[in-house]
């Protein structure tokens, strides 16, 4: 395992007390692992999980040629662009149930979406697209509504047998369970849930049911970072409000380290006297523990803490806490800064020690219908709205204050505006990059 120096060190341009915001998640990269262990879980239980072997077709899907639509099967080769088709009907052929007999030429089959296509016939007219006699005895097709082949699902036209039908690393979406299901597997591996400890730091924060007082707030941090884990499919470990004093930090670094994959903590990473979670890394970091960063060049959420806690630094009298270490996300306090931190960095860390191939998601390009200033220097991620302009383009504006602290502000947006840290000052028209919140929070 790499020390975190060392990781700091290979990368150009690392600068501990002002990191560019486009440097940390290769740092993130370099620094955590993916966990390798693995289960074999029920596919009701499959969502949201990442598969840890590829799964290979044990059949072809569809198993045979069928029909795509209900109408009727008959051999497309007589089509003929110049004149109508005329063809008899001679039975009907059920899904689920093959036909049996023999369709010539002249002859049609009326055939049910999914119902096996009987040996020869390789083409379906809709329903809709022919004219049916008045005895129901025979259709006629006009001409050059139909080709050859028309509205014939082939069999192996989804997965081949043989053939790989997701990959390791793979999240498991709702899709991917269907398609899971359609090979007839009733079960899946998949990595196991990666253990996610999380506490919230400061003498000013509230508990829900705790009387109100002055000079201190309701603790809604923690509400949204075990929301934010849970969307991810991870195991959640809530350990409350910890006070800003020495062995309560410690001993919650230490409990945590003991039983999770990583830690989340809020607040206690900036440059305040009573600030102590930088001093507690760095005494139970080990010896490829300690302080990645604390500082980045960016807004909102500059101080943020990352590093490696060691349990096996301070261990019980049963010795149960030897040979652990976690991922420690120290994240700033003001509640956006929270949520932009873990959206921009810790997610992405995360999916990697979850085993998922998935990818940042893609910034959208969309036209502001406002100015905004803007400073080169950091990376600035701005509450937004975006909708749809009547040309088909997409819009976003700003939700007005960006004060970070201003929580609601994100309840409103449905995105963030990414301003990156070498641009500067936007024009009304000028395109920027959104990060869309849709499926990730």
């Amino acid at each position: 395992m790499k020390s975190i120096d060392k990781i700091a060190g290979e990368l150009a341009g690392y600068d501990p007390n002002s990191l560019r915001a486009d440097k940390v998640n290769a740092f993130l990269k370099e620094l955590v692992n993916p966990v390798l262990d693995t289960e074999t879980v029920n596919l009701f239980d499959g969502l949201n999980r990442v598969l840890a072997e590829d799964i290979i077709s044990p059949i072809s899907v569809p198993p045979h040629d069928n029909s795509a639509m209900d109408g009727f099967a008959f051999r497309g080769d007589q089509l003929d662009d110049s004149r109508s088709l005329q063809l008899k009907v001679i039975g009907t052929a059920l899904a689920g149930k093959a036909w049996q007999g023999t369709v010539g030429l002249g002859e049609c089959l009326k055939i049910m979406t999914g119902a096996i296509m009987p040996e020869g016939l390789n083409t379906v007219a809709p329903q809709e697209m022919v004219t049916l006699n008045a005895e129901k005895t025979h259709i006629t097709i006009a001409p050059k509504v139909l080709q050859q082949g028309d509205n014939r699902r082939k069999a192996g036209e989804d997965l081949q047998q043989g053939s790989p039908a997701l990959l390791t690393g793979a999240h498991l979406t709702p899709a991917a369970l269907g398609l899971i299901a359609s090979l007839g597997l009733p079960t899946v591996t998949v990595y196991r849930k990666i253990r996610v400890a999380y506490f919230s730091t400061g003498d000013e924060i509230l508990s829900l049911g705790d009387p109100q007082r002055e000079g201190a707030v309701y603790d809604s941090n923690r509400y949204t970072v075990f929301g934010l884990l849970t969307r991810m499919g991870c195991e959640v470990i809530d350990l409350g409000v910890v006070r800003d004093e020495p062995t309560l930090l410690e001993t919650a670094f230490v409990k945590a380290a003991a039983v999770a994959d990583a830690i989340i903590t809020s607040g206690g990473v900036s440059v305040g006297e009573a600030d102590y979670t930088r001093a507690m890394m760095k005494k139970l970091g080990g010896e490829s523990g300690g302080v990645a960063f604390w500082r980045i060049a960016m807004r909102p959420g500059r101080p943020m803490a990352v590093g490696r806690i060691s349990s096996s630094q301070h261990k019980d009298s049963l010795n149960r806490y030897k040979n652990n270490s976690a991922i420690l996300f120290g994240l700033p306090g003001n509640p956006v800064a929270v949520m932009v931190t873990f959206l921009a960095f810790v997610r992405p860390a995360l999916l990697r020690m979850m085993g998922s191939n998935a990818t940042t998601p893609p910034l959208l390009k969309a036209r502001s219908t406002e100015a905004i200033r803007k400073k080169p220097g950091r990376t600035e991620y701005q509450r937004g709205n975006v909708s749809l302009a009547l040309d088909g383009t997409l819009l976003v504006k700003t939700t007005g204050n960006q004060g970070s602290g201003v929580l609601s502000s994100m309840v409103q947006a449905n995105g963030l505006i990414v301003l990156h840290h070498d641009q500067s000052s936007v024009a009304i028209g000028d395109e920027i990059d959104v990060m869309m919140f849709d499926g990730v929070i």
